[in-house]
């Protein structure tokens, strides 16, 4: 599974900035909300609740997005650099810092080739995202979470929720290659996901599971099942009701072919009537259908 808008709730809260004293906060932070508001990620939205109102006067083009990276634009004629710190070294911006002591999401700032300095970003894990998890576990289900999120980050909510697995710092093809590894363990995958970089895992595993609230439009419809209320501990709920379903398909089956068995060995012998071989066919359908409807009256806890 994702972390951020999957088992947290991808709501963003900037804690605070360190800014090189060098360069002007106002100036610096007004070019990064112009920047992030050409963005639907979450962080965008937690910049912007933090700076306030969007300068339109200032000139910003060549505006790109980098999945697994974050943005970059010319902003009053020199590149302007908003994202992790891949960003940074894929762009060979310098920097005097070890992000492994910060645990919160860090957003670095490079503006005119240089460093500028970093704004820190929490996020809140899910009320119901342990519940979901202790299910998980007790029906014997490997947790791993996939994040393109700070592996700090990452391994902090993996380790309060009892995850299994957690990877952190990972592109979106990082996330394809690691559910490749598990698959080619002949394991059976179920992603969970919400974001556009989420898709390509979605369509890749088994049972793709997508988070309609929050999530992007391509993993919606990439995606075998949606959780429309973004609860991760629908997910329990799902794989019950799919294993109670499986359940009753397979009593239908042995119902009929033990009917249709019964009425053919009478047939045989001439004990079945026109009546018995009615009831073989239509019969058997109905009582199927009617076993069937008995899992919508079933309750399924989340």
């Amino acid at each position: 599974m994702d972390k951020t808008g999957t088992l947290t709730e991808g709501v963003f809260k900037v804690k605070e900035d360190i800014l090189d004293p060098e360069y002007d906060r106002d100036s610096i932070l007004s070019m990064v909300n112009v920047l992030e508001s050409h963005s639907t990620h979450p962080v965008a939205t937690a910049i912007h609740n933090f700076v306030g109102k969007i300068d339109h006067s200032i000139p910003i083009k060549d505006i790109e997005e980098l999945p697994g990276h974050g943005l970059k634009a010319i902003v009053n004629g020199k590149e302007l650099l908003v994202g992790n710190f891949k960003l940074m070294d894929k762009n060979s911006i310098t920097y005097d810092l070890d992000t492994s002591t910060i645990v919160y999401t860090i957003i670095a700032i490079a503006y005119d080739n240089k460093y500028v300095g970093y704004i820190t970003i929490a996020d809140r894990i899910k009320e119901d995202a342990q519940k979901s998890i202790n299910n998980l576990n007790a029906m014997h289900v490997k947790t791993t979470m996939l994040s393109g999120d700070k592996n700090s980050v990452v391994q902090y909510v993996a380790q309060n929720l009892g995850i299994t697995q957690a990877f952190g710092d990972l592109l979106p093809e990082d996330k394809v290659n690691k559910v490749k590894e598990i698959i080619a363990k002949n394991e059976t995958v179920a992603f969970v996901g919400d974001g556009l970089n989420d898709a390509p895992v979605v369509a890749l595993s088994h049972v793709g599971i997508a988070m309609g609230g929050l999530g992007s439009d391509a993993t919606i419809e990439t995606a075998d099942v949606v959780i429309q209320d973004d609860m991760p501990s629908r997910i329990p709920m799902a794989i019950n009701i799919g294993k109670q379903t499986k359940r009753i398909v397979w009593q239908n089956i042995s119902l009929a072919f033990i009917v249709k068995v019964v009425v053919l060995i009478l047939g045989a012998g001439g004990l079945a009537t026109m009546w018995e071989a009615v009831f073989a066919d239509v019969g058997v359908a109905l009582l199927a259908i009617l076993n069937a409807v008995r899992i919508q009256k079933m309750k399924f806890d989340a």
